[in-house]
């Protein structure tokens, strides 16, 4: 009864804690859109050595656990370790970190898959009529929308929900880095 009371009456603590959540998880993700869109169509649309290790890789992330990346992003933010100086553990700015680096994997190996399925001579079809490389790209991008906003989806939905990360590098602080998975805990 509490719950519904403090949600329907719009509670000025449950709103914040609403509101960061959205930043932060929303922040997260268009950083991951930015890093997984990009990485996930350059592998996609090229042949290098240790290619497959790569994908392999962004695989790998896919299924990393929140509290394993939490456990990481901590020691580096730690004061002692290589991000120290920047003293930004248990802020809002070291859950977007760790979030960002939960959902990139995820929007990576999903645009990876969406441009690899489509048909193969779509890019020579694109070429022949004349297209830049730069504009080949846009269009195929354009062509793996559906999948695309899967993977934001996923992206999204991987971290909002997630409490490991947020908890451990966050802190879960009343008014500061509390979002709505860690004030449930």
């Amino acid at each position: 009864k509490k719950a519904f009371f403090l949600i329907f009456t719009l509670d000025t603590e449950v709103l914040g804690i609403t509101l960061l959540s959205l930043k932060v998880s929303g922040l997260a993700t268009l950083i991951s859109l930015f890093i997984g869109i990009s990485a996930g169509t350059a592998v996609a649309l090229s042949r290098f050595p240790g290619r497959q290790l790569f994908v392999s890789l962004i695989n790998t992330g896919m299924g990393l656990p929140p509290v394993v990346v939490g456990l990481f992003v901590t020691i580096f933010l730690w004061r002692n370790g290589p991000l120290g100086f920047l003293e930004i553990l248990y802020t809002p700015t070291a859950m977007i970190l760790a979030q960002t680096v939960i959902a990139a994997p995820i929007v990576t190996g999903i645009t990876l898959a969406a441009i690899q399925h489509l048909p193969a001579n779509l890019r020579l079809q694109i070429l022949a009529l004349g297209a830049t490389r730069v504009q080949m790209v846009w269009l195929l991008v354009k062509e793996a929308r559906l999948p695309l906003l899967a993977a934001v989806m996923a992206g999204f939905g991987g971290v909002i929900s997630e409490v490991g990360a947020s908890i451990m590098v966050g802190g879960n602080i009343k008014g500061y880095s509390r979002v709505l998975t860690t004030a449930t805990v």
